[in-house]
């Protein structure tokens, strides 16, 4: 049996089902049982201060990047502007001034 999700308005871990929606008793939030497996087929990504990141976003990298193949190092502080989020363990795809397009991982990054 799956255990009913939380009350998205106040966190009650006391819903219950009613026909096709979720009620939480505490604070009466209905919301559909379609929108759940919507949130939770949806990946969330943070950055290294566990801000939301969408795309189209600016980030600034926060480590020393060396990138693979070559001997050249993304340095901390480059602004990398109109982020795609993508799957899989880099999870930003992005073009980098002086080095191209290339994948990074969102806890190297802080939203600007």
């Amino acid at each position: 049996m799956n255990p009913l999700p939380h009350c998205p308005q106040c966190n009650s871990e006391y819903t219950y089902e009613d026909g096709g929606h979720f009620v939480c008793p505490e604070c009466a939030h209905e919301w559909s049982q379609a929108s759940v497996t919507d949130e939770e087929q949806a990946r969330i990504i943070h950055d290294a201060h566990g801000n939301v990141l969408q795309d189209g976003d600016t980030v600034v990298v926060i480590k020393d990047l060396k990138v693979k193949g070559s001997s050249s190092v993304v340095k901390v502080g480059t602004k990398v502007k109109n982020i795609r989020l993508a799957d899989g363990d880099h999870d930003i795809d992005c073009k980098i001034d002086g080095f191209g397009s290339m994948g990074l991982k969102s806890e190297f990054v802080k939203k600007a």
